[in-house]
């Protein structure tokens, strides 16, 4: 046997010889690692379809028990609901860190075409280029295209015939403008009062 064949076979405690464990990580590993991964936000249906035998309440649960674990050791991150599914995001006293890391966010000014386009956006989700046209009475092209790019807004194919394009906004949209979900969009009563 090769020096190579002895580094990869397992002793008999069912370690490797890095010292970790051959038998399968427990299913609370196997969500946080799938938050841990990042991008899309995690959805019960998706995290369901992936790890087979993982029912959409235990999934729940396991989330639950690492939130409250995570508390109770003050990490500085949680897991949160989002309108898309769950995310792995920072605590707010330690957003900070990420400025301090890459540098502060820069400022980026939308025109008024896209601060309208943004808002029929946000309200009308999932909203077509044509509907988001005739509701302003004008082209909305450029606006969109920088909205996407800042990742604002994001484009998915209608459910009707799936060759339809509809807009709808990111969780980026909702971290940028401090909202948990959609409901917290301020509503006419709200706009009213001030």
């Amino acid at each position: 046997m090769s020096a190579v064949e002895e580094e990869r076979t397992p002793d008999p405690s069912g370690r490797s010889s890095e010292g970790e464990s051959s038998a399968p990580p427990p299913l609370r590993r196997i969500v946080e690692a799938m938050l841990f991964v990042g991008g899309a936000p995690l959805t019960v249906e998706r995290a369901t379809e992936v790890v087979r035998g993982l029912a959409a309440e235990q999934f729940r649960e396991i989330i639950d028990g690492l939130n409250r674990d995570y508390r109770q050791q003050g990490r500085p991150y949680r897991i949160q609901l989002r309108e898309r599914g769950y995310e792995l995001v920072l605590q707010p006293r330690f957003r900070g860190v990420l400025d301090r890391l890459y540098g502060q966010a820069r400022e980026a000014r939308l025109s008024l075409a896209a601060l309208d386009v943004l808002a029929l956006v946000a309200y009308r989700q999932p909203i077509t280029k044509q509907e988001i046209e005739a509701l302003r009475g004008g082209e909305s092209t450029g606006a969109l295209r920088q909205l996407i790019r800042l990742g604002l807004i994001a484009v998915q194919r209608g459910e009707a015939d799936g060759r339809e394009v509809v807009y709808h906004t990111t969780s980026r949209f909702l971290s940028l403008f401090q909202l948990r979900n959609l409901d917290d969009l301020p509503r006419t009563q709200d706009l009213q009062r001030l």
